[in-house]
Protein backbone atom coordinates (compact mmCIF):
# COMPACT_ATOMS: atom_id res chain seq x y z
CA UNK A 1 0.00 0.00 0.00
CA UNK A 2 2.97 2.33 0.47
CA UNK A 3 4.39 1.53 -2.04
CA UNK A 4 1.42 2.81 -4.20
CA UNK A 5 1.01 5.67 -2.46
CA UNK A 6 4.99 6.54 -2.98
CA UNK A 7 4.65 5.60 -6.66
CA UNK A 8 1.90 8.29 -7.15
CA UNK A 9 3.71 10.80 -5.68
CA UNK A 10 6.38 10.39 -7.55
CA UNK A 11 3.96 10.79 -10.94
CA UNK A 12 2.81 14.06 -9.89
CA UNK A 13 5.91 15.21 -9.34
CA UNK A 14 7.03 14.92 -12.78
CA UNK A 15 3.75 16.14 -14.07
CA UNK A 16 5.01 19.54 -12.04
CA UNK A 17 8.34 19.49 -13.63
CA UNK A 18 6.83 18.87 -17.50
CA UNK A 19 4.85 21.88 -16.99
CA UNK A 20 6.97 24.58 -15.00
CA UNK A 21 9.75 23.24 -18.11
CA UNK A 22 6.70 24.01 -20.64
CA UNK A 23 6.19 27.57 -18.69
CA UNK A 24 10.06 28.38 -19.02
CA UNK A 25 10.13 27.42 -22.70
CA UNK A 26 6.42 30.01 -23.25
CA UNK A 27 8.12 32.76 -21.30
CA UNK A 28 11.23 32.43 -23.49
CA UNK A 29 8.88 32.45 -26.66
CA UNK A 30 7.43 36.03 -26.32
CA UNK A 31 10.58 37.60 -25.26
CA UNK A 32 11.02 41.22 -25.92
CA UNK A 33 12.65 41.69 -28.90
CA UNK A 34 16.81 41.94 -29.71
CA UNK A 35 17.65 45.22 -29.41
CA UNK A 36 20.36 46.96 -32.03
CA UNK A 37 23.36 49.17 -31.57
CA UNK A 38 24.20 52.07 -33.64
CA UNK A 39 27.68 52.50 -34.53
CA UNK A 40 29.07 55.32 -36.17
CA UNK A 41 25.60 57.13 -36.54
CA UNK A 42 24.31 54.29 -38.71
CA UNK A 43 21.49 51.37 -38.00
CA UNK A 44 20.76 48.97 -39.54
CA UNK A 45 18.22 46.83 -40.09
CA UNK A 46 16.75 43.59 -42.23
CA UNK A 47 14.05 43.92 -44.55
CA UNK A 48 12.63 40.67 -42.67
CA UNK A 49 13.22 42.84 -39.14
CA UNK A 50 11.44 45.84 -40.57
CA UNK A 51 8.41 43.97 -41.53
CA UNK A 52 8.17 41.60 -38.66
CA UNK A 53 7.92 44.63 -36.67
CA UNK A 54 5.83 46.81 -38.52
CA UNK A 55 8.07 49.66 -39.00
CA UNK A 56 7.33 52.40 -41.52
CA UNK A 57 9.09 55.68 -43.70
CA UNK A 58 7.97 58.84 -43.18
CA UNK A 59 8.37 62.49 -44.71
CA UNK A 60 8.92 65.56 -42.76
CA UNK A 61 5.88 67.71 -43.54
CA UNK A 62 5.36 71.30 -44.34
CA UNK A 63 3.88 73.52 -41.49
CA UNK A 64 2.53 76.95 -40.99
CA UNK A 65 3.48 79.33 -38.08
CA UNK A 66 2.46 82.37 -39.83
CA UNK A 67 -0.51 84.98 -37.82
CA UNK A 68 -3.79 84.37 -39.75
CA UNK A 69 -7.44 85.33 -39.43
CA UNK A 70 -10.30 83.13 -39.01
CA UNK A 71 -13.86 83.88 -41.14
CA UNK A 72 -16.14 81.69 -42.71
CA UNK A 73 -18.21 82.38 -46.31
CA UNK A 74 -19.46 80.87 -49.03
CA UNK A 75 -18.34 79.43 -52.72
CA UNK A 76 -20.02 81.99 -55.00
CA UNK A 77 -20.12 83.47 -58.51
CA UNK A 78 -19.96 86.38 -60.21
CA UNK A 79 -23.23 88.41 -61.40
CA UNK A 80 -22.20 87.59 -64.88
CA UNK A 81 -22.26 83.90 -64.15
CA UNK A 82 -25.57 83.63 -63.27
CA UNK A 83 -28.57 83.36 -65.62
CA UNK A 84 -32.14 84.46 -64.46
CA UNK A 85 -34.45 82.79 -68.21
CA UNK A 86 -37.62 84.80 -68.61
CA UNK A 87 -40.26 85.00 -71.05
CA UNK A 88 -40.28 87.69 -73.33
CA UNK A 89 -44.15 87.52 -73.75
CA UNK A 90 -45.98 84.95 -71.75
CA UNK A 91 -47.68 82.01 -72.97
CA UNK A 92 -47.63 78.12 -72.24
CA UNK A 93 -44.17 76.07 -71.97
CA UNK A 94 -44.61 73.57 -74.89
CA UNK A 95 -41.45 71.82 -74.29
CA UNK A 96 -38.31 71.66 -72.22
CA UNK A 97 -35.62 69.05 -72.57
CA UNK A 98 -33.73 69.93 -69.26
CA UNK A 99 -33.49 68.27 -65.39
CA UNK A 100 -31.64 70.42 -63.14
CA UNK A 101 -27.83 69.68 -62.88
CA UNK A 102 -27.98 69.58 -66.66
CA UNK A 103 -24.70 71.46 -68.37
CA UNK A 104 -26.30 74.18 -71.33
CA UNK A 105 -23.34 76.05 -73.65
CA UNK A 106 -24.26 78.98 -74.81
CA UNK A 107 -26.67 79.58 -77.52
CA UNK A 108 -28.27 76.06 -76.75
CA UNK A 109 -32.32 75.53 -76.92
CA UNK A 110 -33.87 75.14 -73.26
CA UNK A 111 -37.49 75.79 -74.32
CA UNK A 112 -40.04 76.66 -76.60
CA UNK A 113 -43.18 78.37 -75.56
CA UNK A 114 -46.24 78.90 -77.23
CA UNK A 115 -49.08 81.80 -77.50
CA UNK A 116 -51.46 82.91 -80.13
CA UNK A 117 -49.95 86.63 -79.73
CA UNK A 118 -46.85 85.26 -81.63
CA UNK A 119 -48.87 85.06 -84.52
CA UNK A 120 -50.03 88.24 -84.64
CA UNK A 121 -47.10 89.82 -84.24
CA UNK A 122 -46.21 88.04 -87.38
CA UNK A 123 -48.91 89.36 -88.61
CA UNK A 124 -48.31 92.92 -87.88
CA UNK A 125 -44.92 92.97 -89.15
CA UNK A 126 -45.94 91.57 -92.29
CA UNK A 127 -48.74 94.47 -93.05
CA UNK A 128 -46.27 97.11 -91.94
CA UNK A 129 -43.52 95.73 -94.52
CA UNK A 130 -45.88 96.13 -97.41
CA UNK A 131 -46.97 99.77 -96.18
CA UNK A 132 -43.62 100.58 -95.88
CA UNK A 133 -42.72 99.87 -99.20
CA UNK A 134 -45.41 101.47 -100.61
CA UNK A 135 -44.59 104.75 -97.97
CA UNK A 136 -41.21 104.58 -99.45
CA UNK A 137 -42.27 104.84 -102.62
CA UNK A 138 -44.55 107.46 -101.58
CA UNK A 139 -42.15 109.41 -100.02
CA UNK A 140 -39.91 109.02 -103.04
CA UNK A 141 -41.89 110.58 -105.37
CA UNK A 142 -43.28 113.41 -103.13
CA UNK A 143 -39.48 114.70 -102.32
CA UNK A 144 -38.56 114.37 -106.01
CA UNK A 145 -42.07 116.97 -106.93
CA UNK A 146 -41.08 119.02 -104.18
CA UNK A 147 -37.67 119.59 -105.31
CA UNK A 148 -39.08 120.20 -108.74
CA UNK A 149 -41.48 122.63 -107.23
CA UNK A 150 -44.77 120.94 -107.91
CA UNK A 151 -45.97 119.84 -105.21
CA UNK A 152 -46.22 121.38 -101.48
CA UNK A 153 -43.80 121.44 -98.66
CA UNK A 154 -46.91 120.09 -96.93
CA UNK A 155 -47.61 116.94 -99.29
CA UNK A 156 -43.73 116.45 -98.93
CA UNK A 157 -43.78 116.33 -95.07
CA UNK A 158 -46.68 114.37 -94.55
CA UNK A 159 -45.24 111.56 -96.87
CA UNK A 160 -42.06 111.88 -95.09
CA UNK A 161 -43.83 111.64 -91.66
CA UNK A 162 -46.15 108.98 -92.54
CA UNK A 163 -43.01 106.82 -94.00
CA UNK A 164 -41.14 107.29 -91.35
CA UNK A 165 -43.98 106.52 -88.49
CA UNK A 166 -44.28 102.49 -90.26
CA UNK A 167 -40.84 102.44 -90.98
CA UNK A 168 -40.66 102.54 -87.21
CA UNK A 169 -42.98 100.04 -86.23
CA UNK A 170 -41.75 97.97 -89.03
CA UNK A 171 -38.58 98.16 -86.98
CA UNK A 172 -39.76 97.08 -83.58
CA UNK A 173 -41.87 94.70 -84.93
CA UNK A 174 -38.48 93.09 -86.52
CA UNK A 175 -36.75 93.78 -82.77
CA UNK A 176 -39.72 91.78 -81.43
CA UNK A 177 -39.43 88.90 -83.71
CA UNK A 178 -35.51 88.76 -83.11
CA UNK A 179 -35.86 88.60 -79.13
CA UNK A 180 -38.73 85.99 -79.30
CA UNK A 181 -36.16 83.92 -81.75
CA UNK A 182 -38.72 83.98 -84.44
CA UNK A 183 -36.48 84.67 -88.10
CA UNK A 184 -37.86 87.51 -89.77
CA UNK A 185 -36.55 86.01 -93.02
CA UNK A 186 -38.78 82.95 -92.46
CA UNK A 187 -42.10 85.02 -91.56
CA UNK A 188 -41.00 87.42 -94.46
CA UNK A 189 -41.73 84.00 -96.55
CA UNK A 190 -44.93 82.93 -95.24
CA UNK A 191 -43.68 80.68 -92.73
CA UNK A 192 -45.42 81.82 -89.67
CA UNK A 193 -45.02 80.29 -86.24
CA UNK A 194 -46.87 80.12 -82.96
CA UNK A 195 -44.25 79.35 -80.86
CA UNK A 196 -41.05 81.45 -79.61
CA UNK A 197 -38.09 79.38 -78.45
CA UNK A 198 -35.76 80.09 -75.94
CA UNK A 199 -31.81 79.65 -75.61
CA UNK A 200 -29.35 79.81 -72.92
CA UNK A 201 -27.44 83.16 -72.57
CA UNK A 202 -24.56 81.12 -70.88
CA UNK A 203 -22.87 78.29 -70.44
CA UNK A 204 -23.18 76.79 -67.53
CA UNK A 205 -25.00 74.26 -64.81
CA UNK A 206 -29.21 74.44 -64.70
CA UNK A 207 -29.47 74.80 -61.25
CA UNK A 208 -33.60 75.63 -61.15
CA UNK A 209 -36.49 74.37 -63.66
CA UNK A 210 -39.68 76.36 -62.34
CA UNK A 211 -42.17 75.17 -64.95
CA UNK A 212 -43.20 72.09 -66.97
CA UNK A 213 -44.38 71.55 -70.20
CA UNK A 214 -47.98 72.74 -70.22
CA UNK A 215 -47.19 75.87 -67.54
CA UNK A 216 -48.35 78.94 -68.51
CA UNK A 217 -45.83 81.22 -68.12
CA UNK A 218 -46.02 85.10 -67.51
CA UNK A 219 -42.69 87.75 -68.87
CA UNK A 220 -42.40 88.50 -65.32
CA UNK A 221 -41.81 84.16 -64.27
CA UNK A 222 -38.70 82.97 -63.52
CA UNK A 223 -38.52 79.38 -65.87
CA UNK A 224 -34.93 78.97 -65.01
CA UNK A 225 -31.66 79.83 -63.53
CA UNK A 226 -28.11 78.83 -65.09
CA UNK A 227 -25.07 79.42 -62.94
CA UNK A 228 -21.25 79.31 -64.70
CA UNK A 229 -18.73 77.65 -62.32
CA UNK A 230 -16.18 78.93 -64.85
CA UNK A 231 -15.21 81.62 -62.16
CA UNK A 232 -15.74 80.79 -58.69
CA UNK A 233 -14.86 82.53 -55.47
CA UNK A 234 -15.41 83.12 -52.37
CA UNK A 235 -17.30 85.58 -50.23
CA UNK A 236 -15.68 85.74 -46.73
CA UNK A 237 -16.96 87.58 -43.80
CA UNK A 238 -14.22 89.51 -41.16
CA UNK A 239 -15.01 91.01 -38.45
CA UNK A 240 -14.45 94.41 -38.62
CA UNK A 241 -11.48 93.96 -35.44
CA UNK A 242 -9.56 92.40 -38.32
CA UNK A 243 -10.13 94.58 -41.37
CA UNK A 244 -7.32 96.77 -40.77
CA UNK A 245 -5.28 93.63 -40.83
CA UNK A 246 -6.32 92.61 -44.40
CA UNK A 247 -4.24 93.64 -47.82
CA UNK A 248 -5.42 93.07 -51.43
CA UNK A 249 -2.65 90.01 -52.47
CA UNK A 250 -2.93 88.03 -49.06
CA UNK A 251 -3.21 84.67 -49.27
CA UNK A 252 -5.92 82.24 -48.19
CA UNK A 253 -6.66 78.80 -46.88
CA UNK A 254 -9.76 77.38 -46.72
CA UNK A 255 -11.99 73.87 -46.24
CA UNK A 256 -15.05 73.03 -46.61
CA UNK A 257 -16.66 71.21 -43.50
CA UNK A 258 -19.06 69.54 -44.57
CA UNK A 259 -17.23 67.70 -47.09
CA UNK A 260 -13.61 66.83 -46.60
CA UNK A 261 -10.62 68.16 -44.75
CA UNK A 262 -8.61 69.24 -48.04
CA UNK A 263 -7.00 72.77 -47.75
CA UNK A 264 -7.63 74.33 -50.71
CA UNK A 265 -5.88 77.98 -51.20
CA UNK A 266 -7.08 81.31 -52.86
CA UNK A 267 -5.86 85.19 -52.81
CA UNK A 268 -7.67 88.39 -51.46
CA UNK A 269 -8.55 90.15 -54.61
CA UNK A 270 -10.83 92.74 -53.37
CA UNK A 271 -11.82 94.10 -49.54
CA UNK A 272 -15.79 95.45 -48.95
CA UNK A 273 -15.97 99.29 -48.02
CA UNK A 274 -18.85 98.58 -45.72
CA UNK A 275 -20.04 96.81 -42.71
CA UNK A 276 -22.78 95.03 -42.43
CA UNK A 277 -25.50 94.86 -39.67
CA UNK A 278 -23.66 92.03 -38.15
CA UNK A 279 -20.63 94.28 -37.96
CA UNK A 280 -18.46 92.18 -40.75
CA UNK A 281 -17.13 93.10 -43.83
CA UNK A 282 -17.45 91.44 -46.70
CA UNK A 283 -14.11 89.93 -48.83
CA UNK A 284 -13.55 88.62 -52.19
CA UNK A 285 -11.37 86.02 -52.85
CA UNK A 286 -10.04 84.45 -56.10
CA UNK A 287 -9.83 80.37 -55.85
CA UNK A 288 -6.20 79.31 -57.09
CA UNK A 289 -7.03 76.95 -59.86
CA UNK A 290 -7.77 74.17 -61.16
CA UNK A 291 -11.07 74.48 -59.36
CA UNK A 292 -12.13 70.98 -57.27
CA UNK A 293 -14.76 69.49 -59.33
CA UNK A 294 -17.37 69.22 -56.24
CA UNK A 295 -17.41 72.68 -55.48
CA UNK A 296 -21.26 74.13 -55.96
CA UNK A 297 -22.12 78.09 -55.52
CA UNK A 298 -23.19 78.33 -51.51
CA UNK A 299 -21.23 75.83 -50.58
CA UNK A 300 -20.29 76.69 -46.09
CA UNK A 301 -16.49 77.23 -45.93
CA UNK A 302 -14.35 77.97 -42.96
CA UNK A 303 -11.56 80.20 -44.10
CA UNK A 304 -8.34 81.26 -42.47
CA UNK A 305 -6.15 84.86 -44.08
CA UNK A 306 -2.59 84.09 -44.06
CA UNK A 307 -1.10 87.56 -42.15
CA UNK A 308 2.48 86.32 -42.22
CA UNK A 309 3.89 83.61 -43.51
CA UNK A 310 6.28 81.59 -41.42
CA UNK A 311 6.78 78.05 -42.34
CA UNK A 312 8.83 75.55 -39.97
CA UNK A 313 8.26 71.74 -40.20
CA UNK A 314 6.56 68.51 -38.03
CA UNK A 315 7.08 64.86 -37.87
CA UNK A 316 4.77 61.76 -36.15
CA UNK A 317 6.25 61.66 -32.42
CA UNK A 318 6.71 57.62 -33.39
CA UNK A 319 9.62 58.91 -35.40
CA UNK A 320 11.37 60.60 -32.27
CA UNK A 321 14.16 58.92 -30.63
CA UNK A 322 15.39 60.30 -27.24
CA UNK A 323 19.18 59.48 -26.22
CA UNK A 324 20.56 61.55 -22.98
CA UNK A 325 18.25 64.45 -23.20
CA UNK A 326 19.07 64.98 -27.01
CA UNK A 327 16.21 64.07 -29.51
CA UNK A 328 17.21 62.16 -32.84
CA UNK A 329 15.87 61.18 -36.21
CA UNK A 330 16.88 58.35 -38.44
CA UNK A 331 16.99 59.28 -41.91
CA UNK A 332 17.04 56.44 -44.50
CA UNK A 333 20.97 56.47 -45.82
CA UNK A 334 20.59 53.54 -48.80
CA UNK A 335 18.88 50.86 -49.17
CA UNK A 336 19.73 47.21 -50.43
CA UNK A 337 17.60 44.38 -51.89
CA UNK A 338 17.32 43.18 -47.95
CA UNK A 339 19.01 45.27 -45.87
CA UNK A 340 17.79 49.03 -44.81
CA UNK A 341 20.79 51.66 -43.42
CA UNK A 342 19.87 55.08 -41.48
CA UNK A 343 21.99 57.76 -39.90
CA UNK A 344 20.93 58.96 -36.94
CA UNK A 345 20.55 62.95 -37.43
CA UNK A 346 20.50 65.54 -34.28
CA UNK A 347 17.32 67.81 -34.08
CA UNK A 348 15.84 69.98 -31.81
CA UNK A 349 12.15 69.74 -30.78
CA UNK A 350 9.61 72.83 -31.43
CA UNK A 351 6.18 73.64 -30.28
CA UNK A 352 3.46 70.59 -30.34
CA UNK A 353 0.84 72.29 -32.52
CA UNK A 354 -2.33 70.63 -33.29
CA UNK A 355 -1.32 66.84 -32.55
CA UNK A 356 2.08 67.42 -34.64
CA UNK A 357 5.78 67.81 -33.55
CA UNK A 358 7.68 70.51 -34.80
CA UNK A 359 11.15 69.91 -34.91
CA UNK A 360 14.69 71.92 -36.23
CA UNK A 361 16.79 70.05 -38.87
CA UNK A 362 20.04 70.17 -39.69
CA UNK A 363 20.31 72.15 -42.97
CA UNK A 364 20.31 70.30 -46.05
CA UNK A 365 17.28 67.70 -44.96
CA UNK A 366 14.39 68.20 -47.20
CA UNK A 367 10.39 66.84 -47.57
CA UNK A 368 11.75 63.75 -50.18
CA UNK A 369 14.27 62.36 -47.53
CA UNK A 370 12.90 59.32 -45.67
CA UNK A 371 12.71 58.52 -41.85
CA UNK A 372 12.32 55.73 -39.83
CA UNK A 373 8.99 55.58 -37.56
CA UNK A 374 8.51 53.21 -35.05
CA UNK A 375 12.04 51.99 -34.09
CA UNK A 376 13.01 53.33 -30.91
CA UNK A 377 11.93 50.10 -28.61
CA UNK A 378 14.78 48.14 -30.90
CA UNK A 379 17.72 50.50 -30.23
CA UNK A 380 19.92 50.66 -27.31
Amino acid sequence: MNTNILYFLTFLIFIVFSSCSKGSKKTDLVSSPKKSMIIDNIFEISKEDFNKHDLDLIHLENYSLGKSVSSTGLIEVPPNGKAVVTAQIGGFVKNTPLLVGDKVKKGQFLMSIENIEFLEIQQQYLESKERLEYLKSEFERQKELYQEKITSEKSYLRSQSDYKSVEAMYLGLRKKLELLNIDPELVEKGLLSSEATIFSPISGDVTHINVASGSPVSPSDVIMEIVSTDHLHLELRVFEKDVLKLNVGQGVEFTIPESNSKIFKGEIHLIGKSIGKDRTVKVHVHIEEPYEAGFIPGMFVQAKIILEDKASVAIDKSAIIKKENQYYLLKLNQESIDRLEFKLIEIELGDEMDGVQLVRIPEGSNLDQKFLSGAGYLIE
